[in-house]
């Protein structure tokens, strides 16, 4: 049965689930000198490179590291405009399987958007006394192809009581007794369950204990349970365990983590995190840790300059990291992280490597000195770590410009894109400055001193509340930027409802023969741990061998503030490559090797001839 068709609710789960309408801004927080350390300092084991000059990379192809050459060229991108009205700013957005629609949604605490809720659907009840309501959409559904638009009620079934009767509803106040919730979902987490279904965990007041469900079909709505996490998770991350349940960390006031109950079900267990506190400055900087689970099973865990890995099995830390020095990573800090393509083969070694990037952050103090109107340039470099080595170390180099809040973004064909943000300040509303329009290419497999590339920039200024996610077609939604309180316009950096595809170097028109096709019909649709399976392709190329026709899976990402949660690429192990008559190939392939390589759940397969990817499919890991 569907969560959205599910009816459980009782007045007493809504008595005690009661909202507040209490609206407390942004604390400021005064700066403080130093705090306790903790971890081990270990800047010995950071190596720093050379700044790279901008645009010092000419071509986007070349040899790669182990790899077939890739196809070349000099083309730096192209913008598109996709929607010159969303409806609802991009704060959150994710990717919802099979139905290739993208959930964007906000904050229900401004009460006003610029979709309003479609007739039949009744309003939210603000407050019951006086008989306020909201009749704004705060989430909706984009088709990516078409730009079709549907604004979604962010509520929970409405139980009345009239004449001794009760009666199921959704929003609106009608009768004697009026019992409405709609938790606020501002700065929440997210990711999707084994059947593609949007789980969103957190927000603000009402909304910080809240767990959410969303499932991937046309007709569906939102599920609230305001009662089902243990702590209120403002600003926390949300991570995917090898068996497909959640995990969250963090959040305003939360040093802690716990384990995501299943639907319908609430959590009283907290486990009390060391790293947190011993990261929790004055400016806090250890908001919306980084979380990435590992080719082990564990739990990569980043908050402000420091890291460990956690078991989800026994609540140990079985790893510290060294510390990553130049300043704060994570919100109010926001700089941005991707965990490394996963590289497999047709038969795995025992440890399979697995290697963390991080790009840009402020320094320490940047949230207290932006209160102060004092903007400072942003960091500038990018660093990366294996995490599975007996001695890992933070390799640094350095991006052709400091950037704050960026979105990072895995490609299809395995490279990394950082977009959006600024150069100077944090995270905050009016905290950051200079927006950083032009995208910057990042190619984890080339050669030190040759992975960075400047691309074409947009005119859009995408700062604080800015998206940005990968699509099946190869192209990258931009969306966002909010950095009022409100839907604000005339300001510096108006509320933003634009939203943007920006179409990577590999998609140069001179590349379009290169580009594979799958054939939908002759790929399987579900796959089991191990399995052995072909995916067919339509590739009309004469040198086509399993050196350079490759397999990808993509995870899709729950993004938000600079930080996308269980986003997860995975080059598959190539057997062979036949062809298979008439211009078509059929890739012999193997299927990840367990949970903790890949977790269960829907993947986007591209084929990848080059360095150009196919159109991504939809396949499920079962």
């Amino acid at each position: 049965m569907r969560a959205s068709t599910r009816v459980i609710w009782t007045v007493s789960v809504l008595m005690l689930a009661a909202v507040s309408e209490a609206i407390f801004p942004l604390p400021f927080l005064p700066f403080l000198p130093g705090f306790n350390n903790g971890f081990r300092d270990n800047n010995a084991a950071v190596k720093v490179a050379k700044p790279v000059a901008p645009g010092a990379v000419g071509k986007a192809g070349g040899r790669r590291r182990g790899g077939a050459p890739e196809a070349q060229t000099n083309w730096a991108g192209k913008w598109e405009l996709f929607l010159e009205n969303s409806g609802v700013s991009a704060m959150h957005a994710i990717l919802m399987p099979v139905i290739n629609q993208v959930q964007f949604y906000d904050a229900t605490i401004w009460r006003i958007s610029k979709i309003k809720l479609p007739p039949g659907v009744p309003c939210h009840v603000v407050n019951a006394k006086t008989n306020r309501i909201d009749c704004w959409a705060h989430s909706v559904l984009v088709d990516v192809n078409t730009g079709a638009i549907k604004p979604l009620s962010v509520c929970i079934p409405l139980i009345t009581i009239h004449n001794n009767m009760i009666s199921f509803g959704l929003c609106m106040i009608k009768y004697d007794l009026h019992l409405q919730l709609s938790t606020d979902t501002w700065c929440s987490s997210g990711g999707l369950t084994i059947n593609g279904t949007l789980v969103s965990t957190g927000g603000y007041g009402g909304g910080a204990n809240t767990v959410r469900y969303l499932a991937a079909c046309k007709d569906c709505g939102w599920v609230e349970y305001p009662q089902a996490l243990a702590a209120k998770r403002w600003y926390s991350t949300q991570a995917t365990l090898p068996d497909g349940n959640f995990f969250v960390i963090g959040g305003r006031d939360a040093l802690n983590y716990e384990y995501i109950p299943a639907e319908g079900q609430n959590n009283r267990k907290l486990y009390d995190s060391l790293l947190l506190r011993q990261t929790d400055d004055p400016e806090e900087n250890n908001l919306y840790p980084f979380v990435w689970l590992n080719t082990d099973g564990n739990l990569f865990i980043f908050a402000n300059n420091r890291s460990i890995l956690l078991s989800p099995k026994t609540n140990q830390v079985i790893k510290e990291f060294p510390q990553l020095p130049g300043g704060a990573r994570n919100y109010p800090g926001s700089g941005s992280s991707a965990l490394l393509p996963i590289h497999l083969y047709v038969k795995n070694p025992k440890v399979i490597p697995a290697e963390v990037l991080i790009c840009g952050g402020s320094k320490q103090d940047a949230y207290y000195r932006a209160g102060k109107k004092v903007f400072e340039p942003a960091l500038q470099d990018c660093a990366r770590m294996r995490i599975n080595s007996a001695k890992p170390r933070w390799k640094t180099e350095m991006m052709p410009m400091p950037r704050v809040m960026s979105d990072t973004v895995i490609l299809p064909n395995g490279d990394i894109l950082l977009v959006n943000g600024g150069k100077r300040g944090c995270s905050g509303w009016g905290y950051g400055k200079d927006p950083a329009f032009t995208p910057i290419l990042y190619k984890p497999r080339a050669a030190r001193g040759k992975r960075f590339r400047e691309l074409a920039a947009s005119t859009i200024p995408r700062m604080y509340h800015s998206i940005a996610i990968a699509l099946p077609d190869g192209k990258v939604l931009v969306g966002g930027s909010n950095t009022n309180d409100g839907y604000k316009y005339n300001v510096e950096f108006p509320t933003e409802l634009r939203v943007e595809k920006f179409s990577p170097p590999y998609l140069d028109p001179a590349l379009a023969n290169l580009r594979p096709k799958i054939v939908n019909n002759a790929t399987p649709k579900q796959i089991r741990y191990g399995q052995n399976f072909n995916v067919k392709v339509d590739l009309n190329q004469k040198d086509v061998t399993k050196e350079n026709l490759k397999v990808h899976m993509l995870a899709p990402s729950f993004t938000t503030h600079s930080i996308s949660m269980n986003m997860r690429m995975l080059f598959l192990g190539i057997v062979g490559v036949n062809p298979a008559g008439a211009g078509s190939f059929e890739i012999q392939t193997v299927a990840p090797p367990n949970g903790n390589i890949a977790p269960p759940g829907y993947y986007l397969i591209f084929a990848v001839y080059k360095g150009v990817p196919s159109i991504g499919e939809w396949i499920q890991i079962v």
